[in-house]
C-alpha cells in the first residue's frame, strides 16, 4: 500500500501521455449538463426564439400566434420578444423586426452588425447564408435555400442620433 506523499510523487512524474488520459477521463465523468451549460453560455440567448420566429414564418398562419396590440401604421406589439434586443414588432402579416440596444458610433453599431450576422447563422445553423446580391455595405440578407424566409441586419440611426442593429425576419415571396 503506498502512502499519499507516495501517491503524489507518482502523479507529478507521471508521463504526459497518463496527464491526457486522466485529464479525458477527468471531462468525461462531468456531468452531461455541466458540459452543455458551457456550451450554451457561447449561444446568444435569443437563438431559441428567433428559431420559433424563423419556424412561424413559414406557417399558414404566419405570426398572428404572437400578434398583440395595434400600433400606428400596419404595426402590431409581438408578445415574442427576442432577449436583448428591443422594440420588437409585427409588420403587416409576414414581416418581424427587433432592433439592438442603442450605440453611441456607427462603427460600434457596424461592428455590433457583423457579430450578428455571425450569431445569427449560428443560431439557425446549416443552410443559413448571404445573399450577396441582394446585400449592400450596410445591409446584409441572410437566406435559407430550403425555406421561404430571410432575415435582414442593417444599421440605423434614431431620431435622437443613436445608432443600432435592426434584424427584420421576412417571408420571401421569390
Amino acid at each position: 500500500m503506498r502512502s499519499a506523499r507516495e501517491k503524489v510523487e507518482l502523479r507529478r512524474d507521471a508521463n504526459p501521455v497518463t496527464k491526457l488520459a486522466m485529464l479525458a477521463l477527468a471531462i468525461a465523468s462531468l456531468p452531461p449538463t455541466a458540459l452543455a451549460q458551457s456550451a450554451r453560455s457561447q449561444t446568444p440567448s435569443y437563438c431559441f426564439d428567433l428559431s420559433r420566429v424563423v419556424d412561424l414564418a413559414v406557417t399558414k398562419e404566419r405570426f398572428a400566434s404572437i400578434a398583440g396590440q395595434p400600433r400606428q401604421g400596419d404595426f402590431r406589439d409581438t408578445s415574442l420578444v427576442l432577449p436583448g434586443w428591443k422594440d420588437c414588432s409585427l409588420y403587416g402579416a409576414a414581416t418581424y423586426t427587433c432592433d439592438s440596444a442603442e450605440m453611441e458610433t456607427a462603427d460600434e453599431a457596424e461592428k455590433a452588425r457583423i457579430t450578428t450576422i455571425d450569431q445569427v447563422k449560428s443560431c439557425l445553423g446549416a443552410g443559413w447564408a448571404e445573399a450577396a446580391e441582394r446585400s449592400s455595405r450596410n445591409y446584409v440578407v441572410l437566406h435559407n435555400a430550403a425555406r421561404p424566409v430571410a432575415i435582414t441586419l442593417s444599421t440605423d440611426q434614431t431620431d435622437s442620433k443613436k445608432h443600432l442593429v435592426r434584424l427584420t425576419a421576412f417571408v420571401r415571396r421569390n
